[in-house]
């Protein structure tokens, strides 16, 4: 008869042979899960007053988890959605315990009926045309930098990739020519291609003449020649988003994120009258479900339908004063 594994066990072996062995989960999950225990372990270390190779499972039951959660709203800031990301994580640690250490199933049970809490889902931000030309205007294209900028921010305005999608591109990704696209490994490993357009195609051809003919060397590198950070992009788009609102007032209320330019060319598309199948193979999502996000923020589409629909019959419903007779009586 094996020994039960204590939590420590647990924790590592949900990690070596459950993420990396078996998923074969990518870097970015990796750390995502990473956090959220690093996390756990740190207030756990300071209610429980232990060192974290000392804690055992029976210590991260249901009302613990619970305190740990509201430490993560109360303590730390963290919206609904990062609770209930983390929730999502220590329940695929848990729903792992239950296999390998079935004598703690009651407890595992409790925590895995933690619900998720529910909040507000706000419609998706996005870039109007004329916002998009003030943003891209603004990198100062006779310098290095400015011109890498300047394509970066176009293809991710143009092809809706995610932030971690356009860090890791190379130049060999970029097909140019008659049909010319951009191939990238996007979320869950799924590979696809999409398409550039003309003037894309042709910003990106100058790009990648001035880098040389490397093609294995990233697209859009730091000053050393590596990759950039997500916090370098996320940096640049919200300094250029400053600049912009100079001849663009309208970005004053709007926080430009390389997300919201994803959402752009999302609204782009369905706008343009394209449908919402289509609209899901392009950015790489898992359900056609997904893009009804897009439909959901754009009220120049509804109004559209509301032009459509037939007027309602609706009565006058104009003041009109009461009889000089009636109004007497009334009075009595």
């Amino acid at each position: 008869m094996t020994h039960p594994l204590d939590f420590p066990e647990l924790l590592q072996s949900f990690f070596s042979n459950r993420l990396i062995a078996q998923r074969q989960a990518s870097p970015h999950t990796i750390a995502s899960y990473r956090d959220t225990f690093r996390l756990l372990l740190q207030f756990a270390q300071q209610k429980l007053g232990k060192p974290a190779s000392q804690i055992t499972l029976e210590n991260l039951n249901a009302p613990f988890i619970g305190a740990f959660l509201d430490s993560l709203e109360h303590d730390r800031g963290n919206a609904a959605r990062t609770r209930n990301l983390r929730m999502t994580v220590i329940r695929s640690f848990f729903r792992y315990t239950a296999v390998e250490s079935p004598q703690h199933a009651g407890l595992i049970q409790r925590v895995l009926a933690i619900p998720n809490k529910r909040h507000e889902r706000r419609l998706v931000g996005f870039l109007s045309r004329a916002e998009i030309d003030a943003l891209l205007s603004v990198p100062d294209r006779n310098t290095w930098r400015g011109r890498r900028d300047h394509a970066l921010l176009l293809m991710a305005v143009q092809t809706g990739l995610r932030l971690s999608e356009i860090t890791a591109l190379r130049q060999l990704d970029v097909v140019l020519g008659r049909g010319a696209h951009v191939h990238c490994v996007g979320k869950g490993r799924k590979e696809r291609c999409t398409p550039l357009a003309k003037s894309t195609a042709g910003v990106l051809a100058e790009w990648i003449r001035e880098r040389g003919p490397a093609s294995d060397q990233i697209l859009f590198p730091n000053a050393h020649g590596g990759r950039l950070s997500s916090d370098a992009i996320q940096y640049l788009v919200s300094r250029y988003a400053a600049a912009a609102e100079q001849n663009c007032p309208t970005l004053k209320v709007t926080r430009v994120t390389p997300h919201v330019l994803r959402h752009s060319a999302a609204m782009e598309l369905l706008q343009g009258g394209v449908d919402r199948s289509v609209i899901a193979l392009w950015l790489g999502h898992e359900s056609v479900e997904t893009t009804q996000i897009y439909l959901d923020a754009d009220l120049a589409l509804k109004e559209q339908a509301l032009k459509k629909a037939g007027p309602l019959e609706v009565t006058d419903l104009r003041f009109r004063p009461d009889d000089q007779l009636l109004t007497f009586l009334k009075s009595l």
